[in-house]
C-alpha cells in the first residue's frame, strides 16, 4: 500500500465529500459532518495538508487507508 502524502485541501475535501460527509459551516477551518460520526472532520484551507491531519481525519471518520486511496483516485 502506498504511503500517505500531503495533499491540497480541495483534494482532501473531495475525498470526504465522496465518503458521505457534507459541509456544515465556516468558522475558520472547514468542518464536515456525516450522520453516525461523533465529531466533525476538520479540513484546514492549507495548500498542503500534513500527513498527521489526514491520519487524524481518517481515524475520526472511520475510514481505512485502502478506502482513502480508492476515494483519492476518484478525486484526481
Amino acid at each position: 500500500m502506498p504511503r500517505l502524502a500531503p495533499v491540497d485541501w480541495k483534494t482532501l475535501e473531495c475525498v470526504f465529500l465522496r465518503a458521505g460527509f457534507h459541509f456544515e459551516n465556516q468558522e475558520g477551518s472547514h468542518p464536515y459532518r456525516r450522520k453516525g460520526t461523533p465529531r466533525p472532520v476538520v479540513i484546514p484551507a492549507y495548500r498542503e495538508i500534513p500527513v498527521f491531519i489526514i491520519q487524524n481525519n481518517l481515524r475520526t471518520a472511520g475510514l481505512s487507508r485502502a478506502e482513502y486511496f480508492r476515494l483519492l483516485e476518484e478525486c484526481r
